[in-house]
């Protein structure tokens, strides 16, 4: 079920109806309801995983129980361990044994000895990368005695399942999130609204601007060959555009939909585009999963302290990893070490730190110099989304070769039936609301946000209809 379908627009209000006015309305119906829609939403994609999902909620809910109940440290290490791999395990089939035993095959064959590779013929599960962090994280909690083990069945398990957030983010925590499902919520009319205008500005981000470029960018990365330096420069950036508006936009559908139950959940985006360098690009872009690689792998392996050879080691592991969680493809990790080979040098000058607090542009020099380094951020940026968005390690590298040595840059007619003319135009607009509304929770609230949600709406409605591409790209992670 996707948040952009006709299905969940169904779904949604009748959920909102049972949650907000069943008779004799509690805190454990709220709960129970909620879990009930969110099996329900999960199973739309492939009832057959829902066993995976209820078998990591026991997993973990049991675990913590036993965790909290050792009474010495080596039973605690056991069942932290042994949940751990059994997480990882479930992880390790449905995501990377294929990549695994086609990558050693491949090894295999380039020393002369070719094997036949047994392959698994399954379907990745929806959502298993986000909700086994989400059991990881608490158990890691509980074992270091951050929380109390949750001994509320119902509560823990709408924490694993809410489904909001259950297949694409954010990751939320256990800290969190538990404390707001363990009480009564009570309706907020403030909160519902604001809700709905970060639904309605997440479809926006989606229907209007993600799918849009998506048009774009698989024209351009399929037809790499034919395209000039031009066509294949803008392509990058489509695609920049189109994964921040797809991505971004799915949580803030997330969040808004969250709050019409009541229900704050984390941020995940900053407007990640306007950062100054890449330190502060990755403070802003998926928040919930770079914080979680930093609570629960930098720091352990000792992040920024000790030497420079375990700072540069350490940074290489969190974003090597940061990259293979997002897929089982040599791109995803290629993508993750270009990310570290930009973060180095600030680490290394102890820069990294530099751009935390916000800013303001004026006509003077420093604006200049924020401005550019805005635009090289985000070039640098685009030029690592190459990586991701390519099939292949041969054709990022191909792609790039071409871009670099065409050296074309006339206005190119697509097979679909257009120029970039009017994507262009569309982007600067979404770049000049966006930089606007930094300071919003989104840029439809305010000042006439009824003409605002109305236009919106009729924009969504219009191209909503007409895209050919409907997917959520983080749904394959």
């Amino acid at each position: 079920m996707f948040f952009n379908s006709l299905h969940f627009a169904i779904f949604l209000p009748i959920v909102f109806l049972l949650y907000w006015f069943m008779p004799n309305k509690s805190k454990t119906s709220q709960n129970f309801i909620l879990i009930i829609s969110s099996y329900y939403f999960y199973s739309c994609w492939d009832y057959r995983f829902l066993f995976l999902l209820i078998f990591s909620t026991l997993l973990d809910y049991f675990s913590a129980i036993q965790i909290e109940n050792s009474k010495t440290q080596t039973h605690r290490k056991f069942w932290l361990w042994l949940c751990i791999s059994i997480n990882i395990g479930f992880l390790g089939i449905f995501k990377y044994y294929n990549f695994f035993i086609a990558s050693f095959t491949d090894l295999l064959n380039s020393v002369g000895f070719y094997a036949h590779p047994l392959l698994l013929k399954v379907i990745l599960p929806v959502g298993i990368s986000f909700y086994t962090f989400h059991g990881l994280s608490y158990i890691i909690d509980i074992y270091y005695n951050r929380i109390k083990a949750e001994k509320n069945f119902v509560d823990y398990s709408l924490f694993v399942s809410y489904f909001p957030l259950l297949v694409a983010g954010p990751i939320e925590r256990a800290t969190h999130l538990l404390p707001q499902l363990k009480v009564k919520r009570t309706f907020d009319v403030e909160k519902a609204k604001e809700g709905i205008y970060q639904i309605v500005w997440g479809l926006v981000k989606k229907v209007i601007i993600a799918d849009t470029c998506a048009n774009y960018a698989n024209e351009i990365f399929n037809h790499s060959n034919s395209m000039n330096s031009l066509s294949l420069i803008l392509g990058a950036v489509y695609f920049a555009f189109q994964i921040y508006g797809d991505f971004s936009g799915y949580s803030d559908i997330a969040l808004g939909t969250s709050k019409l139950f009541g229900i704050d959940l984390l941020k995940n985006f900053n407007y990640p585009y306007f950062s100054r360098d890449i330190a502060e690009f990755w403070r802003r872009w998926h928040i919930s999963l770079t914080t979680w690689f930093r609570d629960y792998l930098y720091i352990p392996l000792g992040g920024s302290k000790g030497s420079k050879w375990l700072k540069v080691r350490n940074t290489f592991i969190i974003f090597l990893v940061s990259g293979f969680w997002h897929g089982a493809n040599w791109t995803f990790i290629a993508w993750g070490f270009i990310n570290a080979l930009y973060f180095i040098p600030l680490l290394l000058l102890n820069r990294n730190r530099n751009n935390i607090d916000g800013f303001a542009l004026s006509f003077n020099f420093l604006s200049l110099r924020i401005l550019l380094s805005i635009i090289i951020t985000f070039g640098m940026t685009c030029f690592a989304w190459i990586f991701f968005r390519a099939k292949t390690i041969h054709d990022a590298l191909f792609y790039i070769k071409r871009m670099f040595t065409n050296l074309e840059f006339s206005e190119q007619y697509f097979r679909i039936e257009r120029y970039s003319y009017e994507i262009v135009f569309l982007l600067l607009l979404f770049v000049i609301v966006e930089w606007n509304n930094r300071s919003k929770i989104e840029p439809i609230s305010g000042k006439f946000s009824g003409l605002k949600l109305s236009l919106c709406l009729a924009a969504i409605l219009a191209l909503g209809v007409f895209s050919d591409y409907k997917e959520f790209i983080y749904f394959q992670f």
